[in-house]
């Protein structure tokens, strides 16, 4: 792994916890998927497709690998993924069993069963096709949690039109470049959306975005969320609620071959340009589904399941629109953030909702520990009878935490102490898996695994995972290296939008015939897996990847700065944190006192809040080798408190001096 220090420090545990017997006797999922898996890979995954599925026409071909690494999955069958979320549960008689349970951020609500969100995406469908959107085009998504991106997303796909779901939280600027690399016909929006109780806008930013000429987009759609005052360009904007609910609620959804294009969703690249990764229909439907399911012991017709993640990210898209809808499930929709109005707001959720399902991230956890116990201890959270991870790694003291507190409550207690706790806690599922791979690839079974803090484990049946070494060889157990994928999974990305060459340079150069991209991990002495976080410049703050690429271009864009380099620094809530070192342009008294400040709060208007570094140290030189390389690494160390490691390479050896006691300072 190089100069990676990641495999410097690692965890030891010890500790594991096998499933109840109660809980494997009535799980969803045994151990004999692995055996199943193991025999017949190609068998098991049309099996489980059919199973999960309802195909328009079977396919005959499971997997088409004439075209590596374009690989395509059940290319001969064709289906309609917004049929397999819908229609099919209405078909079946399960049209009055709620589907979405939708709360904001101000406590309003609203319940949509199964029938009635059918009709609202007929609705929508229609509205969209008479908007000029047909199969094959694409939609940009820019909405908050709130039930009509679900809707959004599910007619885009009843048409057979592409979505491209942009994070609320993104700037102006990489909204367009996500419009213009997609082109985009239409834009579906809202007037804004609630964030700590106060309203926060989002048409503004639709409206900088296609400000200037020279973009493809004929409409906006907006949903008025909060009534915030909105800008109105006449002929291109439409108002939701005078578009959608007249439309006719007759639709029947037309069936597209199974690598007919899903969405589109941008993730950052090193390069500094977002990269568009490209999901079809068939085989991504089919992983989330099996996933979901199995990974859950998901029961759809008593669970209540709530996923944290917002729908700009590749969790809302899998684990809130698709897997739990295409399965049956009751899902939770939650607008806000989980202080509003108080720390105790996801609890008051699990309990007034009687969640069964949470899954959520490390971050949220730790965030949730810095509180203290004595805010869910408050809360009746029996009803939970599985918990999830998904992000980043989670640490082996927020896993147990999470178990202990919110996995073994067993009603209210008062005064701020426990109540009853339960013999037996929720399960664990920490589960590993990227944009890029559309659904889980190594997570327990609830029912079948003896989990351990901190380790996702195990590859889910049917996905072939290793850790190999840098010429591509297995390590050992105990041993670290590159996390690969061995062979094509039905969910994994079919490419980077208009770039077929980056997509196999992205991720297919590193070793000849793996997946790889970019994350370290290792075995422990049971030949479980442990992440270690990424090997590249691409940081995972709060599960978000973010490029250093394009934080350093942000900072680089502002008038004070004349160079920048950004790493990831180990951060308690949320597992990394940005750091920028910058090198500002003339002497330092002619720039005001605050520039750091004013320099964060750049990058946060340039890129969204979300990149916005926690701290930025102005030094005078950057750690540089002979040929201009910057050396991350050592910034690295300072940042984390560590006396930085070998500078023998750098063309200055006393750069690294300076910047030490610059930070001092």
């Amino acid at each position: 792994m190089g100069e990676n220090s990641t495999l410097d420090n690692l965890l030891t545990e010890h500790r594991t916890f096998a499933p109840s017997a109660e809980f494997a006797a009535h799980a969803v999922a045994d151990a004999s998927l692995y055996e199943r898996a193991s025999e017949d890979r190609l068998a098991y995954w049309a099996e489980r497709s059919r199973g999960a599925l309802t195909w328009a026409t079977d396919f005959t071909q499971v997997l088409d690998d004439s075209n590596a690494p374009f690989y395509r999955w059940f290319a001969d069958g064709k289906l309609n993924a917004a049929y397999n979320a819908l229609d099919r549960h209405v078909e079946a008689g399960n049209g009055d069993r709620v589907a979405l349970i939708f709360e904001g951020e101000p406590g309003d609500t609203a319940t949509y069963t199964y029938a009635e969100l059918t009709t609202a995406v007929k609705q929508a469908a229609n509205a969209f096709a008479g908007l000029g959107v047909g199969a094959g085009d694409r939609v940009a998504v820019y909405l908050p949690m709130v039930p009509e991106a679900v809707i959004t997303m599910l007619a885009c796909a009843r048409l057979g039109a592409v979505h491209s779901v942009v994070f609320g939280g993104f700037s102006a600027d990489a909204l367009r470049s996500r419009i213009d690399d997609a082109e985009a016909k239409l834009v579906v929006t809202a007037d804004g959306t609630w964030r700590r109780a106060k309203p926060s806008p989002l048409k503004p930013a639709v409206d900088a975005a296609l400000e200037a000429p020279g973009h493809t987009v004929s409409t906006v759609l907006v949903v008025k969320r909060n009534a915030e005052p909105t800008n109105w360009v006449e002929g291109r904007d439409q108002w939701w609620h005078e578009v959608v609910p007249n439309a006719s609620p007759e639709h029947e959804a037309e069936a597209f071959e199974s690598e007919h294009p899903l969405f589109i969703l941008y993730t950052s690249g090193t390069t500094g340009k977002p990269k568009g990764i490209l999901h079809t229909t068939g085989g991504y439907l089919t992983q989330t589904a099996v996933t979901h399911h199995d990974t859950f012991d998901l029961k759809p017709e008593t669970d209540v399941y709530w996923c944290t993640a917002d729908v700009g990210w590749i969790t809302g898209h899998s684990y809130i629109t698709y897997a739990p809808l295409v399965n049956g499930s009751t899902v939770l929709l939650y607008e806000g953030t989980m202080d509003t109005p108080d720390r105790g707001r996801w609890w008051d959720l699990v309990q007034r909702h009687k969640v069964t399902i949470m899954y959520t991230a490390p971050t949220a956890i730790r965030t949730a520990m810095k509180w203290g116990r004595e805010v869910p201890d408050s809360y009746d959270l029996s009803t939970l009878r599985v918990l999830g991870s998904v992000g980043e790694p989670i640490n082996p003291e927020a896993w147990m935490w999470y178990r202990d507190v919110i996995g073994a409550n067993a009603g209210a207690g008062t005064d701020g102490q426990p109540g009853p706790r339960k013999e037996n806690p929720a399960p664990i599922v920490d589960t590993w898996w990227q944009t890029e791979t559309g659904a889980h690839m190594i997570a327990p079974l609830p029912g079948v695994t003896a989990t351990k803090p901190g380790s996702a484990q195990v590859a889910v049946p049917g996905i072939t995972v290793d850790v190999v070494d840098e010429a591509g060889v297995s390590v050992g157990n105990g041993e670290g290296g590159y996390l690969v994928i061995r062979d094509p999974w039905p969910s994994m990305l079919r490419g980077i939008w208009g770039d077929p060459e980056r997509f196999k340079e992205t991720y297919w150069s590193r070793f000849e015939t793996m997946y790889f991209a970019g994350d370290g991990a290792k075995k422990d002495e049971d030949g479980d897996i442990w992440l270690l976080g990424r090997v590249d410049d691409v940081m995972n703050v709060s599960g978000h990847r973010l490029s250093t690429t394009e934080i350093e271009s942000a900072l680089v864009s502002h008038d004070a700065v004349a160079e920048a380099a950004v790493v990831g620094a180990k951060d308690e809530t949320t597992g990394e944190a940005v750091v920028a070192f910058v090198i500002l342009r003339g002497a330092d008294a002619e720039w005001p006192e605050d520039i750091s400040e004013q320099l964060r709060l750049h990058v946060g208007k340039e890129i969204g809040p979300i990149a916005k570094p926690k701290a930025v140290f102005v030094v005078p030189e950057l750690p540089k080798t002979r040929s201009g390389k910057i050396m991350r690494r050592l910034l690295k160390d300072v940042a984390e408190g560590r006396p930085a490691g070998d500078a023998s390479t750098l063309a200055d050896t006393t750069v690294m001096d300076q910047i030490a006691a610059t930070m001092r300072g």
